[in-house]
Formats: structure tokens, sequence, C-alpha cells
């Protein structure tokens, strides 16, 4: 099962439809079973049954979950794949010793690939849509794994399989959730 986070600032909101919704559909479309929680609501039942955790985007001026880091802390024993949309990013960033600033960027922006990745196996350069008032500096000997004019789009622990992007793969780049749920891997019962 994968776990789909809404970081918005309170569960059922209409942010949930815009950055949720649409990963939640890629998801589904790859044939694996999600659970959707608010990050306000996460319980341990739901970490221990999740083969892999998405941390999906905000609205532009969302930013109540930066303020509640300490409610992440398990992200830093956590062994399945996570990727860290955005909102997601930013916080993967702050519970591993990284900061986010000041960093507004809306619309499409090409995005160039460096270090290979099996997230990115794209071509060295593409199109990606943003939507952010965020950006991130990563957390030290976190790898980089792509940027842009404007900064850091992508990046990944060295070890251990936590991923972030800067843009909105689900609106425009469907393949790069799809192979994080490769990595994903389902649980014997």
């Amino acid at each position: 099962m994968i776990l789909l986070l809404d970081l918005s600032c309170r569960a059922h909101s209409l942010s949930r439809d815009e950055f949720v919704g649409p990963v939640a559909r890629i998801v589904g479309r790859a044939g694996r079973e999600w659970r959707e929680r608010h990050f306000s609501e996460i319980r341990s039942e739901d970490l221990k049954g999740a083969t892999g955790i998405i941390l999906c985007g905000t609205a532009l001026k969302d930013n109540l979950f930066a303020a509640r880091v300490q409610e992440f802390s398990w992200l830093r024993n956590i062994s399945v794949p996570v990727l860290g949309i955005c909102a997601g990013m930013q916080i993967l960033c702050l519970v591993f010793g990284g900061i986010i600033r000041p960093g507004c960027e809306i619309g499409m922006t090409m995005v160039r690939a460096g270090t290979p990745d099996p997230l990115l196996r794209v071509s060295p350069a593409f199109q990606a849509y943003e939507l952010h008032s965020f950006t991130c500096d990563p957390p030290r000997g976190w790898v980089v794994m792509a940027v842009s004019d404007s900064g850091v789009q992508a990046v990944r622990h060295p070890d251990i399989p936590l991923f972030g992007m800067m843009f909105h793969p689900e609106v425009r780049n469907d393949g790069v959730v799809e192979r994080f749920l490769s990595l994903c891997q389902e649980k014997d019962t």
C-alpha cells in the first residue's frame, strides 16, 4: 500500500483535489493500492502498512507544514521509499538538516538532469511544472539530481531511498511517480 500524505494546512481542503488527487490517479492507474492521510492525522499503523510514501505538494501560500516539521521526525527512521513533491521535498530537506528559503516559481521550467538516477530516466533536459513559494538548499551529503536556472529541482539521500522533487511530476512528468512506485515492493501479508 502506498501512503499519500496531504501536507495542506487542513484535512479535506480544496488543495487536496489539486495536489493529492492527481498523484492518487497515477498510483491507481499503476494498479497500486493507496491510502491517503493528512499529515496531522498520521498513525504508526499507517507507516507500518506502507510499502512507499509520497509527500504531496500544497497550494502556493500554504506552508503550515514547515512550522510543524517536528511532526515529520518519523522520516529519520523510515524503512520504505519516500518521494517528496514540492512541499514534500521541503519537509525532507528540513528534517535532514537542509534549509528552505523564499523562492517563488510558477509555471514551466527547463530542468537539467545531472547525476544518473532511477527516477529521472529522461533526456538531459526536460520541461517541468513548478508551483512553490520556497526553494530548498538540500541537506549536507544529499545528491543533487537535477537543477534549473532557479535552483535545485531534485535530490536524493545518498544511502536510502528518499527522493525530493521541487517540480510537480503529477502535472507533466507522470513517469517520475511511476518509476518511484517500481521501487516500492509489496510486503508479504
